[in-house]
């Protein structure tokens, strides 16, 4: 939760993330209700499910574009997939203008976000590599660049058990390739 002031008019912003739009709707009224005496809860949520994207903002009241559309836009630029966002506003007396409207709900949206914090998701796959004592350090040190080792196992040769991020599993085999010209044993786990 972020509070601010702008002339008088006290906004307060939520931002949670949501595994679907239902999650979304549900967060928006949650904050609504909480808020059911304040003059305007604009929201905005942006929701990734597989290939499908279900996008939406609300300007509650305020003109048209100036609030819901800014509080989407930040998170659009910061590629915040399954995002939600409400930003309350207790009128205090003196218009903002559509500027200074747009300005205070986007501020007050960047700083719930930065409050609620930033997870990285990504799908990972999982690999076991086999290869000769020499070679330890240099694959490890790779498999630390796209990933994460999870098992190290010493025998007549070494093996390792691993995660990396899906979306560099090619460049991950092509690197592992060229390092050990092709003289290691990669299997997906």
């Amino acid at each position: 939760m972020a509070q601010k002031e702008f002339k008088n008019s006290i906004f307060i912003g939520y931002a949670r993330h949501v595994k679907n739009e239902a999650e979304a709707k549900a967060f928006v009224k949650e904050i609504k209700e909480l808020h059911k005496d304040a003059d305007h809860n604009v929201s905005a949520y942006f929701v990734k499910e597989g290939s499908s994207f279900a996008l939406r903002y609300d300007d509650d009241g305020e003109p048209a574009g100036s609030s819901g559309k800014p509080v989407f836009k930040v998170l659009e630029s910061k590629g915040l997939y399954n995002s939600a966002v409400v930003v309350t506003r207790y009128f205090g007396g003196i218009k903002l203008g559509f500027g200074g409207l747009s300005r205070a709900y986007r501020e007050t949206a960047v700083s719930a976000i930065e409050d609620a914090g930033i997870i990285e998701v990504f799908e990972e796959v999982r690999f076991k590599v086999r290869f000769g004592y020499p070679e330890t350090q240099n694959i490890k040190n790779l498999i630390e660049e796209y990933g994460k080792v999870e098992q190290e196992k010493y025998s007549d040769a070494v093996e390792f058990g691993f995660l990396i991020k899906k979306d560099f599993e090619e460049e991950f085999r092509e690197k592992l390739a060229k390092l050990t010209r092709n003289k290691v044993e990669l299997e997906s786990a």
